[in-house]
């Protein structure tokens, strides 16, 4: 499945180039079975993907919308009003995790990942224009692949860390630089914790739906020029491995999201650099999983 938050916000999902309400399609999809109609579909995304049975219910509306003879219950994707699927309890980033960035920043190898935080006020979703502060003057840009935690995970192996997976997402780490690289000491996760610094989306691809995330590639255009390519199959410490790593630490929950790090590309490290500016347009694509746009205002 393909999971979004329309405006208002409703639950829905996609199916091909449209976009269903999950609740109406489940209540269509019951009565068609003579059944009672149910409120199994909460009103949050988070409360849907920790519940085993409202996503079982999710899957049915969705096939069921799906079907040539209810095209009434699918509106055109490009008509919908999209916001970030999900308002996550915590991100968790993970700094220089692919190889070719870990050479463009420098520094020592890492023996462990790299963590920062990323507040829940700075999520914004697809289409959002994220306005800089005006004092901000470097700028730039992380297009990432983000694991959405479907369980409560603690203490979990790798050998099993992605069975609390719920699924993936696209999102842009902004990053003021000057607060990273400029200060006597790193201020990274205030950096990259400012308003509208962590656009999402447009929808959580289901763990089933994305298969393995070992070799999924990852690009992002700026104004159409490509300034991002790599490849999951690049990261330090791959995705399980971050689960259970992080786990030993803090308790996972439903809806936390892991952005699992950067390939290289970014502005900072350019020569010369290049931050971003109001007017520009930023495209980010994980394979199987999405493509989130947004701009900068």
């Amino acid at each position: 499945m393909r999971l979004v938050t329309l405006e208002g916000p409703v639950l829905g999902g996609l199916v091909g180039e449209s976009v269903v309400a999950l609740r109406p399609a489940l209540a269509a999809a019951q009565r068609a079975a003579g059944e009672a109609p149910s409120d199994i579909i909460p009103d949050d995304m988070v409360a849907l993907i920790a519940s085993e049975a409202a996503m079982v219910a999710a899957a049915r509306a969705l096939a069921f919308a799906a079907r040539p003879e209810n095209a009434a219950l699918r509106a055109p994707l490009a008509d919908a009003r999209l916001l970030a699927p999900l308002r996550p309890g915590k991100i968790l980033g993970v700094g220089r995790n692919y190889g070719d960035h870990a050479k463009e920043v420098g520094g020592p190898k890492l023996e462990a990942p790299r963590i920062f935080l990323k507040p829940a006020s700075s999520v914004v979703g697809p289409g959002a224009a994220v306005r800089i502060p005006a004092s901000v003057k470097k700028p730039d840009w992380e297009a990432e692949l983000g694991v959405v935690i479907g369980r409560r995970a603690k203490d979990v192996s790798e050998g099993v860390a992605l069975e609390y997976v719920a699924g993936y997402t696209v999102l842009d780490d902004i990053s003021a630089r000057e607060f990273q690289f400029d200060v006597p000491l790193s201020m990274t996760s205030f950096a990259k914790g400012m308003d509208g610094f962590c656009p999402i989306g447009p929808c959580i691809a289901t763990a089933d739906e994305v298969g393995e995330p070992w070799a999924l590639d990852i690009r992002c255009w700026l104004n159409g020029e490509e300034v991002q390519h790599g490849n999951t199959r690049d990261l330090i410490f791959p995705v399980s491995t971050l689960i259970s790593y992080l786990s030993r630490y803090m308790t996972l929950e439903p809806g936390d999201v892991i952005a699992t790090g950067t390939p290289a590309g970014v502005g900072h490290f350019r020569d010369p650099p290049r931050y971003l500016k109001p007017g520009d347009r930023l495209r980010m694509e994980v394979e199987r999983v999405g493509v989130l746009e947004h701009t900068i205002a």
